[in-house]
Formats: structure tokens, sequence, C-alpha cells
């Protein structure tokens, strides 16, 4: 193997590592809440459905065991938080996020919004615009876009998901 392809390799490596561990991060986060919430009982349907998507990623046992015992020790708690905003072309957003802090989390999502020409809502400024089944959000109707404003809405979702707090961010683009 040359040197250049071995600089390919190592640079392609690297960068899948990184969104490789933010996975495992948000994962983490998620694990975490379940175990609270189940007091660590593996058989509750949360925290087993939050075991298996991390052993569909191949998460480490051991990442999985530290988060459910970080859960089951006094200390920080995870918290789930809605927020609303308007994206490009009026794109109604709905960002999903599980944080230990709400002031900070909102503060990282506002900062991004504000980088992409968009901001918070008001509560229910977006919502009335999609149904909630099993904590996924559908649109009951969908926005006609641009191509340009497509473009931007995916810079911004992209940008929102690589903040470890968000979890999942839902869009009515057509």
């Amino acid at each position: 193997m040359s040197h250049s392809q071995w600089e390919k390799k190592k640079y392609k490596k690297a960068a899948q590592g990184g969104k490789t561990s933010k996975i495992f991060g948000k994962l983490v986060r998620v694990i975490t809440l379940e175990a609270k919430k189940s007091g660590g009982n593996r058989e509750a349907p949360g925290l087993k459905a939050a075991i298996q998507k991390a052993r569909d990623v191949d998460m480490p046992n051991d990442n999985i065991e530290r988060a459910i015992k970080k859960a089951t020790e006094p200390g920080e708690q995870f918290e789930r938080f809605t927020y609303e905003a308007y994206g490009p072309g009026g794109v109604a957003l709905i960002i999903e996020a599980l944080t230990t802090n709400r002031n900070k989390a909102a503060q990282e999502i506002r900062f991004i919004l504000s980088e992409h020409g968009s901001a918070l809502g008001a509560i229910g400024s977006t919502t009335w615009s999609f149904t909630k089944n099993d904590h996924i959000w559908t649109p009951n109707m969908t926005v006609p876009i641009t191509e340009e404003d497509a473009t931007k809405l995916e810079a911004l979702v992209d940008e929102l998901e690589e903040n470890d707090e968000v979890q999942e961010v839902f869009t009515n683009a057509e």
C-alpha cells in the first residue's frame, strides 16, 4: 500500500470513528435514561429496546454495562425535551433532545438554528402539524420546498444531529 493510499484510509477510518463515537454517546444517554426509569430492570421494554439498538450498531458490552450502572447510582439525571423551530422555506422542525442540562442544550440548539437563519419557536408552534406515535413524529401535512431550501435544511439537520444532546430531528418537508 502506498503512502497516499494509507493516508486516505487513515483519514476515512478517523472520520468513521468520530461518527461511531457520536452514535455511541447518544445511545449511552438513552440507555442511562431507560435504566433509570426501570431501576436497572433489563426486562423493561424501554431498556431492552435501547440495549438492542446499541447491540445493532456493535456497541461494546462494557459501554452498555457502564451506562446501566451509571443510571442506578445517584447523580446526574437525563431528561427528554422537545424543541420546536421553523427552518428554511417555512419547514416545521421538532428537535428531540436528551440532556442533563436543559439550559445548555437549549443554548446550543438556539445557536445552531441562528447560524442557519432559524430560531426556536414557542411551545406548540410546530407540534400541531405532527402526530406522535412511539417517540416518532409524523407530519400531518408536508411543505414543498425549493432545491436551495432543501440544501439549507439538510445542512441544518446535519449540524443539529452532530450535537450530543440532540437525539432526533423531524421535519415536515416534502
